[in-house]
């Protein structure tokens, strides 16, 4: 009778309800999105081992076009210029991932010890406002700042007696003024992520730190930032993960690929769409799925290195 009553409640776990149905629905547009746009693209994967050429029907190129093994992965390891694109790629990622977790992070924490709710959302607004500004729009602007005859800052050291600068042209400033505009356009988003989690902490911890006699900086240490810690780490993780990606936006519109910023604006991403710009399809699909690997590989790792010091914390 047991085996017969637990096999009945088997049978009612997994009968189909309309609550499932209604799920199923509201999940059916975003598994259309993957299909289309993640899975069924990686069919062209086969092209980084492929002789790939631009004619007629795609799908009869990619089959018809002769196989050529790994040579279209030489061309990114023994390029003259793989260590540059490489340190740019990651060294710069390594910068945004520090200042993009520190920053937010420290912002959200004075915002929510403001005691005025509108200037909080003042705050708030004005730092989230760069994130949905196109880096067209950002590019234009920056032409506005660093163009050589009409631009404001050269204008400004004709103003005091210097001489204007070809700001494109001058490679020792582009790491700090891509460095600032990449913080400024995504300091908004990652404070809005950490301000909505320090919102739903239960206040009673911080009123019975109150009364034992806490300071504001306690508070934060004891208090806030260990409530933090989970969102930090995720967020951490899917940073690691796009380590070997850059934004394309911000190295190559916003320098106006000009080539004498060549060894500190030209990533990854840069090279693959100049190599598609080259018609060497093949090439700028081997970089591309080297840099999809290395993501992979990064953040399995990143995942499985803070399960090991925190299991609670990983992500799986």
């Amino acid at each position: 009778m047991s085996t017969k009553l637990e096999q009945r409640k088997i049978r009612k776990r997994i009968q189909w309800r309309k609550q499932d149905t209604e799920l199923t629905l509201l999940a059916l547009p975003t598994l259309i999105w993957y299909i289309l746009f993640s899975f069924l693209p990686m069919f062209g994967m086969i092209i980084a081992f492929k002789n790939f050429k631009i004619s007629g029907n795609f799908i009869s190129n990619v089959l018809e076009s002769p196989w050529v093994g790994l040579k279209n992965f030489e061309f990114l390891f023994k390029s003259n210029d793989a260590w540059i694109i490489l340190r740019n790629t990651i060294g710069y990622n390594i910068i945004f991932i520090i200042l993009g977790i520190v920053l937010p992070v420290m912002f959200a924490i004075m915002i929510s010890l403001l005691h005025s709710r509108k200037a909080g959302k003042v705050y708030q607004t004005m730092m989230f406002l760069p994130y949905f500004l196109s880096w067209v729009v950002v590019s234009a602007v920056g032409w506005a700042f660093f163009s050589f005859d009409k631009g404001i800052l050269n204008q400004f050291l004709v103003g005091i007696g210097q001489e204007p600068m070809n700001w494109y042209m001058e490679p020792q400033y582009w790491p700090y003024i891509l460095i600032f505009l990449n913080i400024w356009k995504s300091i908004g988003y990652g404070m809005i992520i950490y301000l909505a989690t320090i919102t739903g902490i239960d206040s009673t911890y911080y009123e019975a730190a109150v009364i034992d006699g806490a300071s504001i900086w306690q508070q934060t240490r004891f208090i806030t930032l260990p409530m933090l810690k989970l969102v930090i780490v995720m967020m951490f993780i899917l940073a690691v993960g796009r380590i070997f990606y850059t934004d394309f936006g911000l190295f190559y519109q916003v320098t106006r690929d000009s080539n004498s910023l060549y060894n500190v604006t030209t990533t990854i991403d840069v090279l693959v769409f100049k190599q598609l710009k080259t018609a060497t399809v093949g090439m700028a699909s081997a970089a591309a799925f080297v840099q999809s690997v290395l993501g992979c590989i990064t953040i399995l790792s990143a995942n499985w290195i803070v399960k090991k010091i925190d299991s609670d914390s990983a992500m799986i």
